[in-house]
């Protein structure tokens, strides 16, 4: 049964407590192994969205490195992960390339300016990286804008009006970003643009990178339209390596945060008072907006007993939403909130003095390992 643990020690957790279950990220990491298995293509965990590093000698075994955003991940994913490092930034400092360089296996670049500016400095101090640059096929149908990367006056990727080709001579790779927790029929349309754009280029690259956004491990994901998707693609251009860069996927369903009820309230409605908050523990209920779900609970009305669900910080608009539940809330109870591992640990802030949740592993025995739990130095080392 999903999740039939944590329900059963839900009454020994000190929240807010993630807990992350060992044997669903298990689940997910075997379905890319088969992917991989099927494809020859690799795939690398994103830690933009999930790096919780204690569980890493799991998540090793099974992919081929990690992809970072900047130098802070690429050192983590070189510290801890111990596999290729591919690293990408909207735009490298000067002070970040040398020691980027040198842990990184692929550098890949957002603009012909930053390719012409780092790397030739990059292939000297690392004569083995592969460098590459994120191209813009201009096209998604990503379903919300702001997460949109191919959108009107995006800052992301070289568009073909732009491209230069005095970069082939260091380039053997092209990377593209286009997809948000979508199929892979999505990416065969942005696969027909990608080609149609920069289909000369292909032949003359090692490598190419699909980038992330593949719900790969969705229930009605079609992976087998994503098998034939790679293994067409290389064919056809006789690509040695095609790199995915899932984050949402590897942490799709595999953790819950849980919460305690510390008051019930009256205005209008009641209203139910936890001890997160949306805005510093789940950052995506508000920017995307997004309605998470509450274990148990249904829309409001739905149920018999119907509450406004909120957070503990001084933010008027703290509010995770209206949810019901078969019988009253009463102060003290938990609250499981479903699939909150991805983009929401490595979120996470400490706004309003709020505590961060602990970093929990179920692991496969049964047995709840507390890997990190934040005090009032989490909150104060962050400042001055």
């Amino acid at each position: 049964m999903k999740n039939a643990h944590i329900n059963t020690i839900i009454d020994t957790i000190t929240t807010p407590a993630w807990i992350i279950e060992e044997r669903r990220l298990r689940d997910n990491l075997e379905i890319m192994d088969s992917i991989k298995e099927q494809s020859g293509a690799k795939i690398l965990l994103a830690l933009k969205g999930y790096a919780v590093f204690s569980t890493f000698d799991t998540v090793s075994r099974y992919l081929d490195g990690c992809c970072a955003s900047g130098l802070h991940e690429a050192i983590l994913a070189h510290e801890e992960f111990g596999k290729e490092v591919h690293t990408y930034s909207p735009a490298f400092k000067e002070e970040d390339i040398e020691a980027i360089a040198k842990i990184s296996h692929h550098l890949v670049f957002n603009s012909i300016a930053q390719f012409q500016k780092f790397a030739p400095k990059a292939k000297a101090i690392n004569p083995s990286i592969s460098l590459g640059l994120r191209i813009n096929p201009e096209f998604s149908s990503s379903p919300a804008e702001q997460y949109n990367p191919c959108g009107l006056y995006s800052r992301l990727g070289v568009t073909v009006s732009n491209f230069d080709e005095t970069i082939l001579e260091l380039c053997e790779g092209l990377h593209f970003h286009a997809l948000c927790e979508q199929d892979s029929s999505a990416l065969a349309e942005v696969l027909e643009h990608f080609e149609a754009k920069f289909g000369q280029y292909i032949p003359q690259m090692k490598w190419i990178n699909f980038g992330g956004g593949h719900h790969i491990t969705r229930k009605d994901y079609d992976i087998e339209g994503l098998i034939d998707l790679i293994n067409n693609f290389k064919a056809k251009y006789a690509i040695d390596e095609v790199y995915l860069e899932p984050g949402e996927a590897v942490g799709w369903e595999i953790g819950v945060l849980v919460a305690t009820v510390v008051d019930i309230v009256h205005n209008g409605m009641e209203l139910a008072i936890l001890d997160i908050c949306a805005e510093a523990h789940m950052p995506d209920t508000i920017l995307m907006p997004y309605r998470a779900t509450i274990r148990g609970s249904g829309k409001a009305g739905e149920k018999a007993y119907t509450y406004r669900v909120t957070g503990n910080s001084c933010l008027a608009g703290d509010v995770m939403g209206d949810y019901s539940f078969d019988t009253p809330l009463q102060v003290g109870d938990k609250l499981i909130f479903e699939d909150q591992a991805h983009y929401t640990i490595v979120k996470a802030t400490t706004f309003n003095g709020v505590q961060l949740p602990s970093i929990n592993i179920l692991e496969e025995d049964g047995t709840l390992r507390c890997v990190k739990k934040f005090g009032y130095e989490a909150f104060r080392d962050r400042l001055s």
